[in-house]
């Protein structure tokens, strides 16, 4: 499996996505690139560290104290106790990956690398909503929203804790549907009134009738076993009319994971979802009604398509004092956030004790005063 970096062709320093600028800059040299221009340079790129790679396994096969050519298997084959062994097309260091790893960086070199094989074939991306929140950006807000929370505790946001926010492309499936239904229902209309002394009612009964197709677009699942689910789709949605053709090279600086939950898994329950909801719709177009009984309604899919999307999260974990893990995550496109927060409770301790004495001062004065 080929590990892919982009060069500059300035200075063959590493490129990497700016999001703030949405193109390429060299931190060597401080260059930038288009979409465009990276697309033509592509070509050579991948070229170049397929041939590094292919080096890297000759050097294994004739390493004398690697006899059984066992590092040039593992660049291919997986373990399951350490995840899949790469080489750093730069430094030739061993990159260590869990399986769903996609793109990643060097520990050594701390050069952007990407997995390629594990974005190609059926693993190859549709769609991917880049980065619009850059680093900066994203550690701004995220201590804006902790600032604001007065119980929490303060290694929460020290700058050992805010250098663990990485960037992340989180593999999803996004579906549109067309919905075709029909619904029927008796609606009732109840007049009352009086005459003297007598009372009257009027009820009217209607055979109500409803005919319509429903086009749902953008149903975004996540794809992802590992990944906190309530924190994935807390940050929904994205604006997909930023959705750009899947370019590997847009990975480059960040960290990305590939899907490991099929379509097939999550199509009955979408399904079931999108029905409740066309039903939901037909419902709502009966008024002028007193009440509405509906007798029958049913809705089929007359067509389907899904994409297998990337989409971009600032994500951030932290232990607590209960061993607890809290997961904090924002929408790279938008900076929406979505976690749960640890609690310092020596702070609640100490604000309730104040308030307790204050109240208790504040009673003996007045009772003084009295």
């Amino acid at each position: 499996m080929a590990v892919v970096s982009y060069k500059c062709p300035n200075c063959d320093g590493e490129l990497v996505f700016h999001p703030r600028t949405q193109k390429y800059k060299c931190e060597y040299c401080a260059s930038a690139f288009s979409q465009e221009e990276i697309n033509r340079l592509q070509p050579k790129a991948e070229g170049e560290n397929q041939e590094n790679n292919h080096a890297l396994q000759e050097e294994n096969q004739a390493n004398p104290h690697d006899p059984m050519g066992e590092n040039q298997e593992n660049v291919h084959a997986p373990r399951e106790e350490a995840g899949s062994i790469y080489h750093c097309p730069s430094c030739g260091a061993e990159i260590v990956t869990e399986e769903t790893t996609a793109a990643s960086f060097c520990y050594y070199c701390h050069n952007p690398v990407i997995l390629s094989g594990r974005v190609s074939g059926e693993f190859l991306p549709d769609k991917i909503i880049p980065f619009a929140i850059d680093r900066k950006q994203a550690v701004e807000k995220f201590l804006d929203y902790v600032h604001h929370k007065k119980f929490v505790p303060r290694a929460f946001f020290h700058k050992s804790q805010i250098e663990k926010i990485s960037g992340v492309y989180f593999p999803y499936w996004m579906a549109d549907m067309d919905l075709e239904g029909a619904l029927q229902a008796e609606g009732r209309n109840v007049r009352v009134w009086r005459s003297g002394d007598t009372e009257y009612t009027e009820t009217k009964v209607y055979r109500v009738e409803r005919e319509g197709e429903i086009h749902l677009e953008d149903i975004t699942r996540n794809a992802l076993k590992k990944a906190n689910g309530t924190l994935a789709q807390g940050i929904l949605p994205y604006d997909v009319s930023h959705i750009q053709e899947f370019q590997m090279s847009y990975l480059s600086g960040f960290l990305a994971e590939k899907r490991d939950m099929e379509r097939a898994e999550l199509e009955n329950g979408v399904k079931g979802e999108a029905e409740a909801y066309g039903k939901q719709l037909l419902r709502e177009t009966v008024k002028g009604y007193h009440s509405v009984s509906v007798k029958n309604c049913r809705l089929n899919c007359s067509r389907e398509h899904w994409d297998y999307v990337m989409l971009p999260v600032w994500t951030v974990t932290y232990q607590g004092r209960d061993g607890k893990m809290y997961y904090y995550s924002m929408n790279g496109q938008n900076g929406k956030v979505c976690g749960e927060l640890p609690v310092d409770y020596k702070k609640v301790w100490t604000v309730s004790g104040l308030v307790s004495l204050i109240v208790f001062v504040l009673g003996l004065v007045g009772g003084f005063l009295i």
